[in-house]
């Protein structure tokens, strides 16, 4: 196994550890609101923060780095039917597309966010834009990602498939 491919493994395998830290986080916060809520009496004002803001965060940064291509969502009745030459087409135009659109936002979306220092969430009272920077995060990496299928449909690669049985569909 080459040096870039073990790290590439590496760096997955903390994005990984990154959703599932994100996702117990949720699920504690969840378990104190109920807890306090219900049983003490005294329900928790900012678990709500918490659990919309690591929901958000698990979200995105699930999308950018967790999600393989092969689990993206596609219209696979169509897709999974069609030849090879045309997923590439398809991936060709869809990764064009997004690229362009997540590039030209881009300058704005890091704007707004950055601009959101001001504001601070009502509870943790933490700057909004480290709240929400993981957009910029899944951007980038969308960007990055979408070059990396382009340039693997160019060079002639297989698309990715889903398959529905890694899925656990029938």
């Amino acid at each position: 196994m080459s040096k870039s491919l073990a790290a590439a493994r590496w760096l997955r395998s903390r994005a990984d550890n990154v959703v599932v830290a994100l996702l117990a986080t949720m699920f504690v916060t969840f378990v104190l609101q109920i807890f306090f809520r219900y049983v003490a009496d005294k329900p928790l004002g900012w678990s709500e923060e918490v659990i919309v803001t690591v929901w958000l965060w698990t979200v995105l940064w699930g999308a950018a780095f967790v999600v393989s291509e092969s689990e993206e969502i596609r219209f696979d009745i169509i897709y999974s039917n069609i030849s090879e030459g045309y997923r590439r087409i398809f991936t060709l135009i869809t990764g064009v597309v997004l690229i362009v659109v997540y590039s030209i936002s881009l300058p704005a979306v890091y704007s707004y966010v950055s601009f959101m220092k001001v504001e601070r969430s009502a509870y943790l009272h933490i700057p909004i834009n480290v709240l929400y920077s993981v957009y910029v995060i899944f951007a980038v990496a969308s960007i990055v990602r979408y070059c990396f299928l382009v340039w693997r449909a160019i060079k002639g690669a297989p698309s990715p498939v889903t398959n529905p049985a890694e899925l656990g569909g029938d």
